[in-house]
């Protein structure tokens, strides 16, 4: 078996009196999707954090791509961003700037590419999330989905290993929602990212994950298949997805 991508050790995490994480152990394999589910305020963004080490643990060790993430500096971290892409819950683009310069925006940070190469590789990129033609728009002028597919396009620019996605379609209609699952489906087919999503969509669960994680009280009560969760996950699971409409 290939060494894990994403390595979790005994990780705690509390805020005040408030213990989020109970040392959780969590192992993720290169180009696979995960599922991290759970109930609401369970944990699973900060677990999310602090794979990409915008929260550090109270205790225990996290391997991302061979970096000791919980032992980094935010400095030393950089590296690293470039082969992790977080795609916040709201997308988080800049309302100021149009799509083209949203998407160009890490590219010109990290990248010195002349102005013709920016444009073919954000047409590209724009293009990979079937969103041909709206680098002049602004944010504003775009739907919540469109939004969503232009942080898609921005968080691949610099072609990551690693994609860690927050809630991908919160706030979306079922039809635009199952337009990012397929997003997501095929970039990781094309692209061979691992890719680890935070979420409470079960119609996204049963298209993208291959492995789901159910976080529960401060740990991991469940990690294995859609199938086995339905059939074999302890009461919270198997509740979590008949609650979507799933049953084993």
């Amino acid at each position: 078996m290939s060494e894990p991508v994403i390595l979790l050790r005994d990780v705690a995490k509390a805020f005040g009196a408030k213990h989020v994480l109970r040392g959780v152990s969590l192992e993720v394999e290169r180009g696979v999707t995960v599922a991290l589910l759970g109930a609401s305020g369970s944990g699973k963004s900060v677990t999310l954090k602090a794979v990409n080490g915008l929260v550090q643990p109270d205790r225990g060790e996290i391997t991302v791509l061979g970096y000791p993430v919980s032992k980094m500096s935010e400095a030393a971290l950089a590296p690293l961003r470039r082969r992790v892409s977080y795609l916040f819950q709201g997308g988080a683009l800049f309302d100021s700037m149009s799509v083209f310069d949203n998407v160009a925006y890490p590219l010109r940070e990290h990248e010195r590419l002349d102005p013709a190469a920016l444009r073919e590789r954000v047409d590209e990129l724009l293009a990979m999330v079937r969103l041909e033609g709206v680098g002049p728009l602004q944010p504003s002028e775009l739907s919540g989905g469109m939004r969503k597919r232009v942080a898609v396009a921005r968080a691949l620019a610099l072609e990551p290993e690693i994609m860690l996605y927050d809630e991908p379609t919160t706030g979306l209609d079922p039809v635009t929602g199952g337009a990012i699952a397929d997003l997501i489906v095929d970039l990781d087919r094309r692209l061979g990212v691992t890719s680890l999503v935070v979420t409470h969509d079960i119609p996204l669960v049963m298209r993208v994950a291959e492995q789901v994680v159910f976080l529960h009280d401060g740990a991991f009560i469940f990690s294995g298949s859609v199938e086995a969760a339905t059939r074999e996950g302890p009461d919270p699971v198997r509740e979590f997805f008949a609650a979507g409409g799933i049953h084993a």
